[in-house]
């Protein structure tokens, strides 16, 4: 989990998208590196001295290691992150490991509870994003989401969980409500866990635009966009969105030297971002917020985008050149896998838990047990849910990091009253 190498070095072109991918990837792991673009003069010295002039980009220098053509999946398993579980049946299976799942995994390992955590992505969830968290408890000097994702994942492996990286859960077979839950792996393997968590976070929000899809990656991103802020310095970034994760968005790109223009719907900047971060933005020179404006239209040459026009509440519209676009809008909870899987989630598709599954005190028809359900307890008894993928969750890191040690505890319950001993 930890990156153990010193910095690598990586040549490729920063609007190709599979080469945003591994840059992003190495950002969001924390590990360091240096980024050269291909055509610089940089770059042609470093490939010249390799021999690798006109070799697949991106290419990924590690030490005496070179990888042509490289991939996300292939560094991974060349730093030896794709490899298979050690055991088949484990006491607790979290999915997803962002600050819930990474929190549980630390406290249940720790208090000898055997652990798995299968993470679809890079760890961190929307947390590894974010450049710097300032507000939470024990850092007063803020820590970087990688960072506190990637000191997390140590803690939990050194506790004996078993963290797998780029592996997800497709699937589900349940044979009775008191027996051990079948998971299936994307790559049609199988695991089994006595109590399971789903901690699978949130998803940005899509933007409905046009010209969005044919230009994500090539100068429209989702998400702050850590990656990119050392190469935005000089250019002209617009970002949408007014929440905690815009604001430390245009004050990245703003301090790495970007003018930065912020696109917010509402009225005023306080509904919805922490005080701390609205005093910044406005003692920012670099950093142009426009209230009541929203984006309104893409502008490509080449297929790359060079500029954006913003209309605002009147209807009046201006066409501006741009070199980036960063959309923070807000998520949507990743629980499409819900209903195959027979678990209840609200209107705005959250995942239902404990006492938020009662109705007028009454049990849900498909829950089978003569108990409530536990607190972070789904409508399948054993599943519980944690961070802010759960109905009512509080979308803080704190929070999440609270509920996934919560949710430790519960699986002891659990495994109690299965006669499960550890």
């Amino acid at each position: 989990m930890s990156p153990v190498r010193p910095a690598v070095r990586v040549v490729g072109r920063r609007l190709e998208p599979e080469h945003h991918r591994l840059r992003d990837f190495l950002t969001r792991v924390a590990q360091p590196h240096q980024w050269l673009e291909a055509d610089s003069p940089e770059a042609a010295r470093l490939l010249g001295e390799l021999g690798l002039l006109g070799a697949a980009l991106p290419i990924l220098v590690d030490g005496e290691q070179t990888y042509t053509g490289a991939t996300v999946e292939k560094i991974a398993d060349a730093w030896g992150r794709l490899a298979r579980t050690k055991r088949s049946h484990y006491d607790l299976v979290v999915i997803g490991a962002g600050p819930a799942g990474l929190a549980a995994a630390v406290y249940a390992a720790s208090d000898g509870l055997s652990t798995v955590v299968f993470e679809r992505d890079a760890p961190g969830g929307q947390a590894s994003h974010t450049s710097l968290i300032e507000n939470f408890f024990g850092f007063p000097d803020g820590i970087g989401g990688a960072e506190l994702s990637r000191l997390a994942g140590r803690q939990a492996e050194k506790f004996g969980a078993e963290l797998m990286l780029l592996q997800g859960i497709r699937g589900s077979r349940v044979n009775g409500h008191d027996e051990k839950v079948e998971l299936v792996l994307d790559d049609g393997s199988e695991v089994t866990g006595w109590a399971v968590l789903a901690a699978t976070g949130m998803d940005w929000r899509r933007l409905e635009l046009d010209g969005v899809d044919e230009l994500l990656d090539r100068g429209v991103y989702y998400g702050a966009g850590r990656s990119e802020a050392t190469q935005c310095s000089g250019q002209r970034v617009v970002v949408v969105g007014a929440g905690n994760s815009a604001g430390q968005a245009v004050l990245n790109f703003a301090n790495a030297g970007a003018r930065v223009t912020m696109l917010v719907r509402g009225d005023r900047l306080g509904k919805t971002m922490s005080a701390y971060l609205v005093e910044r933005i406005q003692q920012q020179p670099m950093i142009d917020v426009r209230l009541e404006a929203q984006l309104s239209g893409l502008h490509a040459d080449g297929g790359r985008l060079v500029g954006v026009t913003v209309s605002d509440a009147g209807g009046n519209a201006r066409t501006d050149p741009a070199e980036a676009v960063f959309i923070c809008i807000g998520g949507r909870p990743h629980t499409d896998w819900c209903p195959a899987e027979r678990v209840l989630t609200d209107a705005a598709g959250y995942i239902l838990t404990g006492q938020d599954l009662l109705t007028g005190g009454d049990r849900p028809d498909c829950w089978p047990l003569d108990r409530d359900p536990l607190p972070l307890e789904t409508s399948r008894p054993g599943l519980f849910a944690a961070g802010d993928v759960r109905h009512g969750s509080t979308k803080r890191v704190a929070g999440a990091v609270g509920e996934g040690a919560m949710a430790a505890a519960l699986a002891f319950r659990r495994l109690a009253e299965l006669g499960v001993t550890v």
